[in-house]
């Protein structure tokens, strides 16, 4: 298959999604915020991208993962590529669209902007995910920085002049900013000195041009060296490459140590600094101090969602890339006929046709869920109803470890899947699926580990308000599952998604009863499963809703060909079969706290 004949994503699909499920006309009515936009607007912008993403990026991705960044006199030199493609990427306005018309942008709704970067990211990884850590720490300084730090950082982030990055790893931290060393002390010209390590910081040095803007945590000091340990101790810090000194771009002791070689998203550095070692490094404090966990959350995540939304590309690529070959490729010959006759191509035989399907029903359930998270973004921020607002906030918050982990971890799985129909050719670097295999591992790491997605969920979302989310979520499952029966799906259908939601729910009260308990840590012991639990649940109501749509176009004869239509109700019927059973297993593991691994004794291993 050459580079342009993969589509990336479906764009039938998309517009099924966007007009027939999510509605997206209503939803640009019902908000006045969006009243600059409408759905020919929103069509124009997705043909633009398209083209961008099939003939410009994807093009691109190939050499920028066989020829990584190269670590050459102080400094990390890109792919030649990047040269071309980055200034074409910035050029769709897509870094700062959806924020306010008063800083001259486009208040595009996050939905549609999650449609734009999963074609994107589809075709290179490596450039959406600079633009994605440049929009986020541009969104950081207009956020909470003053007038001064939005005049002097946020214009040249926003219009991609400068690049952003979120530097929170430090090498003896991983993932515990709790122990994060790197301090701040206050200079009498009141920015102040900033020392520390970070690491694994992507996008951190380059030969783009312009500048690197760090947005950092570090810990402020007294003049004796005092700090407040803990996360409460955090503050957040403009800290560049380059500071500005009288209008001018001079060196600001951050600097670049090592190259990190991973194995995926290769393109996109990923870096180790040094900040301060001739004690001249000046970061610049962003709002109030002890602040900084706060505040980088809104960034980490918008970079979960943004990960949700680039594993699920990715996964994506990779399964079009799979059917292609799949119809493509002749391998041995229908069983029903005794005297062998001729060769079939491998979509003719059961068991890949079994890992098609697998593949299509995780990508088209992880792209509804990222859209519909997106569209709850849209509502929480924007709606003028402010009950509406805050319901769909706390809607989103209880998704979004589920948004950022599920894409991921079965997003691995399904390009797996990809490889394995590719057989002895899927493994070999001619064929680009071994190398989005590559890159899909990583983002089950990027912005908190699955593990850490699994304790957000269980340890404060679902428990939050005394589980109002929790009750917001099931009370979505109903709707979806009565819509469904109204529109003549199979009823047993939204019978089983009710009946998850059900156990759902009632683990949920055992393990928080459990921890309320005192016992926090056998209510946390099965945090992977019980996030694997609500996944399932969740992707089940996101079929179920795909199900009815595709149920209601084939009764008016919708735009779509009966075929499309049918394959949706496919990908329903296999989750509900395939997967919702795993609904009690995975609650009896965590109701019982089975305790293998955590018996196992330190010797044992």
């Amino acid at each position: 298959m050459a580079p342009s004949d993969n589509p990336l994503l479906d764009d039938r699909t998309v517009t099924f999604l966007l007009d027939e499920v999510l509605d997206l006309r209503a939803h640009l009515s019902a908000i006045p915020y969006f009243e600059g936009h409408d759905r020919e607007g929103v069509e124009v912008l997705l043909a633009m991208v398209r083209k961008l993403a099939r003939r410009v990026l994807y093009p691109t991705y190939k050499a920028q993962d066989e020829q990584p960044p190269v670590f050459r006199d102080g400094r990390v030199h890109l792919h030649p590529s990047f040269h071309a493609a980055w200034p074409a990427l910035v050029e769709t306005g897509l870094l700062s669209a959806t924020r306010p018309v008063e800083h001259g942008d486009q208040q595009l709704p996050f939905v549609v902007h999650a449609v734009a970067a999963a074609y994107l990211g589809a075709a290179n990884l490596n450039l959406v995910g600079l633009a994605m850590l440049t929009s986020g720490a541009a969104h950081l300084v207009e956020a909470f920085g003053d007038d001064a730090l939005r005049a002097a950082w946020m214009a040249p982030l926003y219009a991609g002049t400068w690049t952003g990055t979120m530097a929170l790893t430090e090498p003896q931290a991983g993932s515990s900013l709790a122990d994060v060393e790197t301090t701040a002390r206050r200079a009498d010209d009141g920015s102040y000195r900033v020392r520390g390590s970070k690491i694994f910081i992507s996008g951190g040095d380059h030969d783009l041009g312009g500048n690197v803007v760090n947005l950092a945590l570090a810990r402020i000091v007294d003049p004796d060296g005092h700090a407040i340990p803990g996360t409460r101790g955090l503050s957040l810090f403009v800290v560049p490459r380059l500071r500005l000194d009288g209008g001018e771009l001079v060196d600001n002791d951050a600097v670049t140590t090592q190259v990190i070689h991973k194995i995926g998203w290769r393109g996109l550095p990923s870096i180790a600094l040094s900040f301060g070692d001739r004690d001249d490094c000046h970061g610049y404090l962003v709002g109030p101090p002890g602040r900084g966990m706060p505040q980088m959350f809104q960034m980490m995540n918008e970079a979960r969602v943004g990960v949700g939304v680039a594993a699920t590309a990715t996964a994506s690529a990779a399964y079009h890339e799979s059917l292609a070959y799949a119809f493509a490729r002749p391998q041995g010959r229908d069983p029903r006929h005794r005297d062998g006759g001729p060769q079939v191509p491998i979509v003719a035989h059961a068991d890949v046709r079994r890992m098609l399907l697998r593949q299509k029903a995780i990508v088209e359930g992880s792209l509804a869920l990222s859209l519909t998270a997106a569209r709850l973004v849209d509502v929480a921020a924007h709606h003028p109803d402010d009950a509406t607002r805050k319901t769909s906030q706390r809607l989103f918050d209880l998704l979004t470890p589920i948004v950022k982990s599920f894409p991921a971890e079965r997003g691995f799985e399904s390009v797996a899947l990809a490889l394995q129909i590719h057989g002895g050719y899927g493994y070999s670097s001619e064929y680009p699926v071994e190398a989005w295999l590559r890159d899909q591992k990583l983002n089950s790491i990027h912005e908190g580990t699955t593990g850490i997605q699994g304790l957000d969920l269980l340890g404060r979302k679902v428990v939050a308000g005394g589980g109002e989310a929790l009750s917001l979520l099931l009370a979505e499952l109903a709707t979806t599952a009565g819509r469904a029966e109204a529109a003549g799906v199979d009823p047993a259908w939204g019978a089983a998604l009710r009946e998850a939601g059900d156990r759902l729910a009632a683990t949920t009260m055992a393990l928080g009863q459990r921890g309320l308990g005192g016992d926090v840590e056998g209510m946390l012991l099965h945090s992977h499963d019980f996030l694997e639990l609500a996944s399932v649940v969740v992707i089940m109501w996101q079929h179920l809703g795909l199900a009815t749509a595709a149920q209601a176009g084939l009764a008016r004869g919708g735009p779509q060909t009966p075929a499309f239509y049918d394959g949706k109700l496919r990908a329903a019927q296999y989750w509900v079969t395939h997967e919702l059973p795993r609904v009690d297993h995975l609650a009896d593991l965590c109701v019982r706290a089975e305790g293998s691994y955590a018996a196992v004794a330190d010797g044992s291993w």
